[in-house]
């Protein structure tokens, strides 16, 4: 009779196949599952009581950030604690590799405008031990983590590097820096690189997440025939895949055509992306998504069902972008944006652009005032920027920004809830091509929380509102998460794969409150969302989080090819 490290007894088991749940005992051995069945506790050095608990595989994030956040956060929170397991970085073209020395403080400073990183937490939390890709893979092999870890070539830093600054932003490469450029993400994807990101929506209006200039990103000005080379570069090798945010469909399309390769399309949902930008009919999305498959085109639409909302103030919110006229006042020091805040010529274009009194669903008429600082502003907390405007009978914009100002532009702003029908998210998390995700999780920390996507899921769209199984739920978070991204050993639960396994009480599971927490290196506070119903959580095999409770354990593993092995 085998001896385990450990037994997890009597849960409910919903293995991530789309299998029928049923009752039964998990059994670990070195990190992996040894057993399912019926086993006796007596074998094992640690035994979890899984009674009337849902037992299933931890759940793969395919888009975040935390390129950065996870070598002063190992556990690449807030997502660990709402059930990942395993990270997807360098998303949307965005990373730190390859990068050389000089240019270190720039690629930070790009972070803090584009994905708003806090510039402070990067600069005393990162070691930059690592000039090319490769020794990036190096370096978060031997660091510490609590997840998994896979990861992008990203676009932009490769494109820098070779081309420099701002030759990559003003022309197309030459012939021999796209020879070095292929030769390079050749070598990155020879060295465990599971493909390659970009952001690549072109027009200019449209576009919220801009250099630390205000200017578009390398991506976004790229030329299509050199997007295409590296394409070819993963038809070459016959593996990975690529990530796009804000592409045409015929963009996509050509990239899945020349690379042979699956494409992961940002954003199926119903009304705006995790920027804010509004999107087309979703119904649409699907039926594009669905005819591109049957073409033999692997595109998946990375769909958005938690409700995508923000907190924030003045002082450092980025994602007005998109807008000329707010991304000139919203440039610079919270010093510099109140003087050109108060200048009346800016607030007289701001108004001229607001004049339909609405720019994204982070400034509208429903927009409230959550928080005040100065004292003749508390009894203004809870209205909207609407009723505010009408009862002082002035311009929507005067509304905002007077308040802002009066509290040095630490006034906290909340979009008001947003409610989508169920038939709608329905239709789009159930839909063919629909894998989940959207966290963003290590950016935009000081205005959304969206890393909370798995318990929202589970709790709120299937356990409250019926919409579709748990095992149907499972099966995208996990399992067809990781055929997507070409994870290979996990995202499931059966004998031979890693164990990266979730047990939560469903009844129990809710997505938390949001709260600040001061946890990043230099001071710096992001937003966070503790969930509750997670009695355990083991990254292969080792115990993570007890009942919400950090063990310090870190057995994540670095993910090259999209495995451990």
């Amino acid at each position: 009779m085998p001896k385990f490290d450990t037994v997890i007894k009597d849960g409910t088991i919903i293995d991530g196949l789309r299998t029928p749940r049923y009752k039964g005992d998990i059994g670990i051995i070195n990190g992996k599952v040894a057993s399912i069945g019926g086993i006796n506790a007596d074998t094992a050095d640690n035994v979890i009581d899984a009674e009337g608990k849902i037992v299933a595989p931890g759940v793969i994030d395919l888009h975040t950030h935390y390129d950065s956040q996870i070598y002063w956060d190992p556990w690449c929170s807030i997502s660990s604690w709402h059930g990942v397991t395993s990270v997807v970085i360098g998303n949307c073209g965005f990373g730190f590799a390859p990068c050389k020395p000089e240019d270190q403080e720039r690629s930070m400073l790009t972070m803090t405008r584009n994905e708003a990183v806090p510039y402070e937490s990067m600069q005393a939390g990162m070691p930059w031990d690592w000039e090319t890709f490769p020794e990036f893979l190096d370096s978060m092999d031997r660091t510490p983590k609590g997840v998994n870890v896979l990861t992008y070539m990203p676009l932009n830093p490769l494109m820098a590097y070779v081309m420099g600054l701002p030759a990559a932003k003003e022309r197309g490469a030459t012939d021999a820096e796209m020879a070095e450029m292929t030769r390079l993400m050749s070598e990155g994807l020879d060295a465990g690189a599971c493909g390659f990101s970009a952001q690549l929506q072109t027009t200019a209006e449209f576009e919220p997440q801009r250099d630390v200039d205000g200017s578009l990103m390398i991506t976004n000005t790229m030329q299509e025939k050199d997007l295409m080379a590296f394409a070819g570069v993963l038809r070459d090798k016959g593996r990975g895949f690529i990530q796009c945010i804000g592409a045409s469909r015929e963009l996509t399309e050509e990239m899945a055509a020349v690379s042979g390769r699956p494409v992961i399309y940002n954003v199926l949902a119903a009304l705006t992306d995790q920027h804010g930008t509004p999107l087309g009919d979703y119904r649409d999305a699907i039926r594009w998504l669905d005819d591109c498959n049957e073409r033999g085109l692997r595109i998946h639409g990375q769909s958005m069902s938690v409700e995508n909302d923000y907190q924030y103030t003045l002082e450092d919110w980025n994602l007005f972008d998109t807008h000329e006229v707010w991304r000139d006042v919203l440039m610079g020091t919270p010093e510099e944006r109140i003087k050109k805040l108060s200048d009346p010529e800016n607030r007289r274009r701001i108004r001229e652009y607001c004049k339909d009194g609405f720019v994204s669903l982070a400034f509208d008429t429903d927009l409230i005032i959550g928080v005040t600082y100065h004292p003749d502003q508390t009894d203004l907390e809870g209205m909207t920027i609407g009723e505010l405007a009408a009862q002082r009978n002035c311009d929507l914009v005067d509304a905002f920004l007077d308040v802002s100002l009066k509290d040095d532009l630490k006034t906290i702003f909340v979009t008001s809830p947003r409610p989508v029908a169920d038939e709608i998210l329905r239709d789009i998390i159930t839909s063919n091509q629909a894998v989940p995700g959207l966290s963003d999780g290590g950016a935009h920390t000081k205005f959304q929380t969206l890393g909370r996507y798995p318990t929202d899921l589970l709790a709120n769209l299937i356990r409250d509102r019926k919409l579709t199984t748990l095992e149907e739920a499972h099966w995208r978070l996990s399992t067809y998460s990781a055929m997507a991204a070409g994870i290979q050993d996990r995202g499931f639960l059966k004998e031979g794969a890693p164990a990266d396994i979730l047990v939560y009480d469903l009844d129990a599971l809710h997505v938390g409150e949001v709260e600040k927490a001061y946890d990043f290196p230099a001071g710096a506070w992001r937003l966070v969302q503790r969930p509750r119903g997670y009695e355990h959580i083991l990254v292969n095999g080792i115990e993570t989080f007890t009942n919400g409770e950090c063990t310090g354990a870190t057995p994540g593993q670095l993910l090259r090819f999209g495995n451990a092995d």
